[in-house]
Parts: C-alpha cells; structure tokens; sequence
C-alpha cells in the first residue's frame, strides 16, 4: 500500500521526531511510504508570514492543503499517517483528507490535538481539564510557548476544530501506550472503537555491549520542569546529606530552560555533574558505563523511549510512577520505580539500588532487554501496525 507520511517538524529536533524517522523505516520495509513534511522554521525564516498571516493559518494554511493534495495525486496514496500538524500544516490537512475521502491514521505522540501544549502540564502538574474541553486554566498558564496569547490562539483553533467535523477523517487512533490510550477514552473525543495501543518498536543491538558499571546514574532528556528535575536534584542534596563521601554521582544530559539552573546545582553539589547535549559515541558511552538511567517524570510520559535507549544496553530504569512508564519499567524486574515528584522515595530507590549486588543489577539490566525484545521487536510491531492499516483502507 502507500501510505502519505505527514509529519511538521518542531523547532527543535525530540523524541517524537525519533519516533516518526523510526516509524518510516520501519513501515517503509513493506510498504510505499512518500512524505509529506512540513518545517515549524518556514515561519521563523524570511520570507515567512507576518504574525497576523501566522495565526490565520495556524487553523487554516491553504499553501499546506495544496501541498498535501499535490503529493495525494502526485503519490495515489491510499492512506495518509499524521503525527504533529502544527503549525505550518493546520487542521486544514484534515478538511482536505475528507474532501479526497482519504483515510488518516492518527498517531498520538502527545496529547494533542486536545491540549495546547499536548502536555496537559501547568500549574506543576499534569491536569485533565483540557481533554474535557476545558482550556481556562491552560491558558492563563500560558501553556504553549510561555505566552497567554498564543495559548489563546491555539485554544480557540482547537474548540474550532472540534466543532467542524474534520476529524472524522481520522480512521484510525493509535495511542502509544495503554495509559495514554485510557486517557483519551475517558474524554469521550475519540470513539472507543477507534483507539488502539501500539508501543513504539525498536531496533535493538544485535548483543548487549560487554556489562560495565562505572557506578554513576544518568538522566537523558529536555532540560524542562515536567522532566522531575527539581525532584532529581533534591534527591541527590539528600544523598549528599546521608552519604556524604559515599554519594554516587549523578550526570546530567541534555539542554532546555533549566540548564542554567542545573549548572548552578552541579556547582553546590559536587556529587553532580552536567555534561550538556550529548549524542553519537559520546551519549552511548554515557549509557554503557552508567549504573542505572533514572527517569523522574512528573508528567503524564506518553511512552519514554529513554527507556528503551536504556534497556538497549541492558540497564536497569529507575522511573517515576508517571503514564507510560509505569508499563515499561517492572519494579524490582526491570528497574525501580518511584512516587511521582517524590524527592525522599527516589533518594531511597537510589539507596536500594545502592545496595544490591552488581549480580542483580545486571540480571534486572538483562530482564529489561528481555523486555525490549519481547515487546518492541520490529516484526511484532509490523504485523500490529498492518492490522490497524486493514482495518482503515
């Protein structure tokens, strides 16, 4: 079959564009998968629409519906696959799918397109409101890019989008974790028969690298408040208090807002050191040689592929009890886990993995390959993703 890969990319690379690379690959090996990919920096470069121009368009961008329908023609798709939309695509890639009856397969990276930010986090916490229709307060926290207006904006194009029908060219939602897809059955906005759960899949190492433990944790991620950052830290001034000399050492990966305020932690607390934006050799070295990964969340986390980052190297994950971590991580199998934003419970998950032998720190890194392979192998996912297609074209 083919499929119209439609995907606008962020400003800023994350996971989810990992995900959607991956996801191409790997549909691609049985099927015409041609792209239909937009840039979130056409609208920061020059050349670009004014503001005004922008926010009219963040509904309704005619350049990207014709852009769509030329590859719909060009292409003779037979399905369409949207991940992210905004800004440049608009819902008017919706309106246009229904037009040429063509069916969409949803993917939800995030909360979207129910949430302005797709988090569902302000006010430090995640909050249900929004996928009930209720955008007040996510507003008024200037959930999307730290300004009102433009949470004010993106509020009102999704109200609107609700109301026109659009959407009932999507044939199919695909969830990527069971507790994301609970989420959007209790807001009633997607029909129960079409929302399914597919888990990301993986292309896993063919071996585990040689087991090494320098005795360090590791975080890897957004440098932003709904990572448990401010938890992470606390933690570790707690080990320092108990400890003193004895505290392991955390290393801190990864760039965004609370970088500068990560530094100056690092620089009260020895015990914690801040390495930057890693990638390549250098944040595979970091994996290889770390005690366990340790993933904070305090967000609803839609899957966390930091996890299987982790696995891949057969490390054990030391997670928050935070959306889908909480189907990745086996506590005391695969991992430890911990209550959400809960500094003294993770400083004592730490002390717990402190304190078993190296023996059973690998025998949980191994179960947690184990996993890997058993619920992410890209064969299984293949002939679950097939299914769903069967199911909508």
């Amino acid at each position: 079959m083919t499929i119209l890969h439609v995907f606008n990319r962020y400003l800023q690379a994350g996971g989810e564009e990992t995900a959607v690379e991956q996801i191409q690959r790997h549909v691609a090996l049985r099927h015409e998968v041609p792209r239909c990919f937009f840039d979130s920096h056409e609208w920061t470069e020059e050349g670009a629409p004014n503001k005004a121009s922008q926010a009219l368009r963040f509904f309704y961008n005619p350049s990207a519906k014709q852009r769509f329908e030329k590859r719909i023609h060009e292409t003779r798709a037979d399905v369409a696959m949207f991940h992210n939309v905004y800004p440049v695509g608009s819902p008017a890639l919706y309106h246009s799918a229904l037009q040429n009856k063509l069916p969409v397969i949803q993917y939800l990276h995030n909360y979207r397109p129910f949430s302005v930010d797709g988090s569902l986090f302000y006010h430090g916490q995640p909050q249900a409101g929004p996928m009930h229709g209720k955008h007040l307060d996510e507003v008024l926290a200037g959930a999307w890019q730290g300004s009102v207006l433009r949470s004010a904006v993106c509020a009102l194009m999704l109200a609107m989008l609700r109301r026109s029908g659009w959407l009932k060219s999507v044939s199919a939602w695909i969830a990527i974790s069971e507790f994301m897809k609970q989420r959007f059955l209790e807001s009633g906005l997607i029909p129960p028969h079409q929302i399914l759960t597919l888990r990301h899949s993986w292309d896993a190492m063919p071996a585990a690298p040689a087991h090494s433990d320098a005795g360090y944790y590791l975080f890897l991620g957004r440098l932003i408040p709904e990572k448990g950052l401010h938890a992470l830290v606390s933690a570790w001034h707690e080990l320092k208090n108990q400890l003193g000399s004895n505290t392991p050492v955390l290393k801190i990966a990864g760039d965004g807002p609370l970088a500068a305020w990560i530094k100056d932690q690092c620089a009260i607390n020895s015990y914690m050191e801040y390495l930057g934006q890693i990638s390549g050799q250098t944040k595979q070295d970091a994996l290889l040689h770390c005690r366990a990964l340790i993933a904070p969340s305090i967000w609803w986390e839609p899957l966390g592929l930091i996890v299987y980052e982790a696995y891949d190297f057969a490390k054990p994950v030391m997670a928050a009890r935070a959306g889908g971590l909480t189907e990745t991580v086996q506590h005391e199998i695969t991992g430890l886990q911990h209550d959400v934003g809960n500094a003294s419970d993770l400083a004592r998950s730490v002390l717990q993995m402190q304190a078993i032998s190296e023996d059973q720190r690998r025998e949980m890194g191994q179960a947690g390959r184990s996993w890997l392979l058993r619920e992410a192998g890209v064969t299984a996912w293949q002939d679950r993703f097939d299914g769903i297609l069967a199911s909508v074209a």
